[in-house]
C-alpha cells in the first residue's frame, strides 16, 4: 500500500509562479449580503493579483467591500492544482492604473474595461493532487 499522501501542499513560490502562468480565474466578492463569484483574466505582477473591470455588480461589489477571494485551478489526466487567496480589492487610480497598460492583461471579450483593480493577498495557499481517477481505466468502450 502506497503510504505517501497525493496531496501536496506549495510553497508561496510555487503558488505564484501557478498564479504567474496562468490568466484566468474566479473572484468571489461580497454584494448586498450575499457572495457572488465571477470568471475573470487577471495578470500576477509584484505580489498582486491585477484585472480590469467595468461598472457593473463586481465593481460595486469590490468598492463596498473589499474582502475577496480568488481561486485558479488546473488538471491533467494525472495531477490537479489548485491556488485560492483571500485578499483585499483595491481600485487604482492614475500612475498606479496606468502601469497596467504595461502589463499582458487584455480583456478576452471586445469590452471596454478602464477600471483597474489590484487584490493584494492576506492568505494564500496552493496544493496539487495526485490523481488515480479509477474510472478512466474503467470504460468500456
Amino acid at each position: 500500500m502506497n503510504t505517501e499522501s497525493p496531496m501536496h501542499q506549495m510553497t508561496d513560490e510555487e503558488a505564484w509562479a501557478f498564479l504567474g502562468s496562468h490568466e484566468f480565474g474566479r473572484l468571489a466578492f461580497h454584494l448586498a449580503g450575499e457572495v457572488h463569484i465571477t470568471p475573470i483574466n487577471y495578470c500576477a505582477d509584484r505580489g498582486r493579483l491585477i484585472f480590469r473591470t467595468a461598472e457593473g455588480n463586481k465593481l460595486l461589489g469590490v468598492t463596498m467591500n473589499q474582502d475577496v477571494a480568488f481561486e485558479v485551478d488546473e488538471f491533467t489526466e494525472t495531477e490537479a492544482t489548485s491556488v485560492v487567496l483571500r485578499g483585499f480589492a483595491q481600485t487604482l487610480e492614475g500612475d498606479e492604473a496606468d502601469f497596467a497598460d504595461e502589463l499582458p492583461l487584455r480583456p478576452w471579450v471586445p469590452t471596454e474595461k478602464h477600471v483597474v483593480i489590484a487584490v493584494t493577498p492576506s492568505e494564500m495557499s496552493g496544493r496539487r493532487f495526485d490523481l488515480q481517477r479509477p474510472w478512466l481505466h474503467q470504460r468500456t468502450d
